[in-house]
């Protein structure tokens, strides 16, 4: 169940209701619907936990063996202080710097921007976390160019280093101004996106290249039944196409015929992320026609990032939805790729910010493309901030009323528990999936998932 309602705006500003003084000094003016606070950032740290992998983690055709999860901490003048996680994932948000560097060297890179934004930070001044991030962003990705020596990093490599940044500033912003809820949050420009409240949201989890058909199956038989799975698999271009034919052909003839209740037709819907592997649209259209001579083309859902990037490829004449990932950076590259004809975006706050995510997330609503909710292999924690976004968009086409949110922290991990551990919340009822959904009650509304709460294990990685 769902349902469309008018928020009452207890305090944030409209988006663009800052103007800026000085880079980093947002001021107020006089189209703010309420006087939010000016806050000063006096004190500033950060700090990471680097954690293992179940087994080598393969995609875009490299293979990541473990995840560096930093956290960011801001204190105010008032005493107020926050700390914002974020998950890193060099593979993900470049490839060529996850190549051009040893696995821990990508990961450092990637750290050295979150620790020169939290110092950029330090004395600074703020009302709009959404302002802030805008000019904090433009600094940051020129600080990554120079220490990658890369003048073309993408831009989800900045994003990605500000996340728990940005989660940081969005939760001061809230102590600061009394603010407790996610509705709340959400400035009035960006709530047409975000104006649903689904009681489920379907957990998605990943297959990747090496997870073998019988846990696929697995799966389903677990109540699981919108899962992403990785293809664009490594090698030349040839040999990918027939290995990807190949792994349609074993996955359909695995679950082709395990029925739902949440499709309109009853059948389970394929999500393949090809990460930008397919480089010309003839290899991606020679794929659909594999499908349509198996029996799988109808229920083929997503096909996220199939072509590279830097390609421009135009594909509003591809037989099915296609998805921006990667390369709906910003709101504009959003833009950019629904008028190239993909017909989906995943939205990312736990890759690419809460800040650049709402907005994404209103560019989409009012162009009609519908959006979900991709992971990044985050912790639990940062699992409830897209959780939140998820829960809050409107149904994807062709599925029941509910959202949709990747979560494949627990296939990856090693310590998985351990870090469930971590969660203020750990026991409530949102927290796992079950059934393939995660059950959202009126306390996930009311608390924000726990994103809100202190959480102790991170709490001590700050107490000197």
């Amino acid at each position: 169940m769902h349902s469309r309602r008018s928020f009452i705006s207890k305090g944030l500003m409209a988006a663009g209701a800052a103007i800026i003084a000085s880079p980093f000094d947002c001021l107020i003016s006089g189209c703010a619907p309420f006087a939010a606070k000016k806050i000063r950032i006096k004190r500033v740290s950060s700090d990471f936990e680097r954690e293992p992998l179940i087994r080598p983690f393969g995609f875009k055709g490299g293979f990541m063996t473990e995840i560096w999860q930093s956290a960011s901490y801001l204190e105010s003048d008032s005493g107020n202080h926050s700390i914002g996680l974020c998950t890193q994932s060099v593979l993900w948000s470049d490839a060529k710097v996850f190549e051009s560097h040893s696995e821990s060297g990508g990961n450092a890179l990637m750290y050295a921007m979150t620790e020169r934004a939290m110092q950029i930070l330090k004395s600074q001044q703020y009302i709009s976390p959404v302002e802030l991030l805008d000019h904090l962003y433009t600094e940051i990705y020129d600080y990554g160019k120079r220490i990658t020596s890369n003048p073309d990093l993408r831009k989800t490599f900045a994003l990605n280093a500000l996340v728990g940044v940005d989660n940081a500033v969005w939760l001061l912003y809230a102590k600061e101004n009394g603010i407790s809820t996610f509705d709340e949050l959400i400035p009035e420009a960006y709530r047409p996106a975000l104006s649903y409240r689904h009681d489920k949201v379907a957990g998605i989890p990943l297959m990747a290249y090496t997870i073998p058909i019988d846990e696929i199956k697995s799966a389903v038989d677990e109540g699981y039944f919108f899962m992403k799975i990785k293809i664009g698999q490594p090698g030349t271009q040839e040999e990918m196409l027939e290995k990807d034919k190949a792994r349609l052909t074993e996955i359909h003839k695995a679950i082709g015929n395990v029925r739902t209740e949440y499709t309109a037709d009853g059948r389970l819907p394929y999500y393949f992320d090809a990460n930008g592997r397919y480089e010309e649209k003839e290899t991606l259209l020679r794929l659909l026609d594999h499908a349509r001579s198996i029996g799988a083309f109808d229920q083929i859902a997503i096909i996220e990032e199939p072509f590279p990037e830097e390609a421009e490829i135009d594909v509003s004449d591809i037989p099915v939805r296609l998805a921006s990932d990667e390369s709906a950076h910003t709101v504009e590259d959003a833009v950019e790729r629904i008028e190239m004809g993909y017909k989906a975006i995943a939205l990312k706050a736990i890759a690419k910010t809460l800040s650049m995510t709402m907005k994404i997330a209103q560019a989409a609503h009012e162009r009609n493309v519908p959006c979900f909710c991709a992971d990044l292999t985050v912790n639990p924690v940062l699992v409830e901030w897209n959780k939140n976004v998820a829960a809050r968009l409107a149904s994807f086409p062709g599925i029941g009323n509910l959202g949709l949110v990747e979560s494949n922290g627990h296939q990856n991990y090693r310590n998985w528990s351990t870090m469930l551990g971590y969660h203020p919340r750990k026991d409530a009822s949102w927290v796992n999936v079950k059934r393939g959904v995660y059950e959202l009650s009126k306390e996930f509304y009311r608390t924000g998932g726990g994103i809100f709460d202190p959480m102790p294990h991170y709490e001590a990685m700050f107490k000197a």
